[in-house]
């Protein structure tokens, strides 16, 4: 059993970067209309003042264009408001959260991404690498999917699939109320599985966490042959399952 993303193809992608560009615009109109205000009144001061105001209009719009996308990457679980809409995200390669760093340096090549013309280079590497990687993604590590179940034709253009595997760590050790001889249809994979997502759920947006545990209780569930808990939380079903199969000793 292994945990799947689909990943975000051109579609959804070129919908999401509309709609910041969109919001990058609006911010820049906003700048220059203060601008226009703000300048004449900077003719009673000396000609060294204009000059600090010219040079920081010259530099604002460069730090919308980096920061705008670094920063909410970096600070919002790897979407920006385009991404959020269009219900996909930035993550690593081993499934976890983005942090700053990656952001940084993803979108620190979306200036190459971007020639000749609307991101012609980056268009043409999604197409032709296996995880839909543009070169800031391939230069970062990381992958931009669809979150939860979102299974929409329209909004998918690539439903290639990204398979997580995470190195297994064990789940904090609890008492279990699950029978034995249920714990035992359980093997390797199914541990893995589970594990991997009871690491990483602490990165994972509340959504997302949700979905994939709902998931995997249903998977874990039918594997032992059991109806899903009414009764328990998802994730400590999760967690008395990966104890109690490394409780019986059969996977040492």
């Amino acid at each position: 059993m292994a945990l799947e993303f689909p990943l975000a193809g051109i579609g959804s992608r070129f919908i999401a970067i509309l709609i910041d560009y969109a919001l990058q615009f609006a911010a820049f109109v906003v700048l220059i209309l203060g601008a226009m205000l703000f300048l004449p009144s900077m003719q009673k001061f000396e000609s060294a003042s204009a000059k600090w105001v010219v040079a920081m209009l010259v530099l604002i719009p460069f730090l919308l264009q980096w920061g705008y996308f670094t920063l909410f990457e970096g600070l919002w679980h790897g979407q920006t408001p385009g991404k959020r809409v269009a219900k996909i995200r930035v993550i690593q390669q081993s499934g976890r959260a983005i942090t700053i760093f990656e952001s940084l340096s993803r979108n620190l090549v979306r200036a190459i991404d971007f020639l000749p013309t609307f991101y012609a280079v980056g268009t043409i590497s999604i197409f032709i690498t296996k995880r839909n990687q543009r070169l800031g993604d391939l230069v970062a590590g990381t992958l931009v999917v669809h979150e939860g179940q979102t299974r929409d034709a329209s909004l998918l253009g690539n439903t290639r699939l990204f398979t997580q595997t995470m190195p297994q760590a064990p789940a904090a050790p609890r008492a279990t109320t699950i029978p034995a001889d249920a714990l035992s249809r359980l093997g390797l994979a199914d541990l893995q599985a589970i594990e991997a997502f009871l690491e990483r759920r602490l990165d994972m947006a509340l959504d997302v966490r949700q979905s994939l545990a709902a998931r995997l209780v249903a998977s874990t569930a039918a594997r032992m042959n059991l109806p899903p808990p009414a009764n328990m939380h998802p994730e400590t079903f999760l967690e008395e399952a990966a104890y109690g199969v490394r409780s019986l000793g059969k996977l040492r």
